[in-house]
């Protein structure tokens, strides 16, 4: 039923444009020809990683061993805390899809990724934003919680892997601001967006009010800091 709703609200063939994708037409406006690209956290085989290896050379790191099966990476490597096992001023771009949420410590997160990016390079990442209804559930409840009820509530299938701890240290425009320029990095834009209610799928009732107030907050731009994702895009200086 759910499904069905979403295509009736949220039809991309006329011309609503999921989240997922206009995150992807984002990297795609970054990116040079040519380009090495680095996905952290890039995990199992994606839809993010099977559009950023068409883009250039795709290399993923992950703490978690299961990067090592994704299909789509020329190198995969794994790695322990938040240092990245790679060479100074290698790539041309990194990005992050949903992971910035579950650092447990974004200062030297994103001190790695200045150290790897060339001059000139971008760090393009979408993660939650900790104002949205979700995230505030979310970081309100325990772990524990998170692995009995999300998946369920996106409509995942039984087989998904279980959502990773989160912290939402970096997840608001103040945050990311303060810490992208302690970094070093200057930021090209941060918007907020919000989409369809993916976390509704579970009920027709849970779907509707996740409609009425998608409508709500985009419609008025004073209500933008309470949309559910940031898209950021930073640049290390040339």
């Amino acid at each position: 039923m759910q499904t069905e709703l979403e295509a009736r609200f949220y039809d991309r063939s006329r011309g609503w444009v999921d989240g997922t994708t206009e995150f992807h037409n984002l990297i795609r406006s970054c990116v040079k020809p040519n380009a090495t690209l680095l996905e952290i956290g890039a995990g199992p085989t994606n839809p993010t990683s099977e559009f950023l290896s068409t883009l250039g050379t795709l290399t993923g790191i992950d703490p978690d061993a299961d990067v090592m099966t994704n299909r789509f990476l020329s190198h995969a490597f794994t790695m322990q805390g938040e240092r990245f096992p790679l060479e100074d001023q290698a790539y041309d771009l990194c990005v992050s899809d949903y992971v910035a949420e579950h650092l447990p410590d974004p200062v030297t997160h994103l001190r790695e990724v200045y150290r790897v990016l060339k001059p000139g390079g971008c760090y393009l990442f979408r993660t939650p934003n900790f104002t949205h209804y979700v995230t505030l559930i979310s970081a309100a409840t325990p772990h524990w919680f998170h692995k009995r009820v999300a998946n369920r509530a996106r409509g995942l299938p039984a087989e998904a892997h279980d959502p990773y701890p989160v912290h939402y240290l970096i997840n608001s425009s103040r945050r990311v601001k303060a810490l992208a320029e302690d970094a070093g990095f200057r930021i090209e834009s941060l918007r907020m967006v919000e989409k369809e209610p993916s976390y509704g799928r579970f009920a027709k009732a849970a779907f509707y009010a996740g409609l009425v107030y998608e409508r709500l907050v985009n419609r008025f731009d004073q209500l933008a800091s309470f949309r559910s994702n940031m898209q950021v895009v930073l640049r290390k200086p040339a």
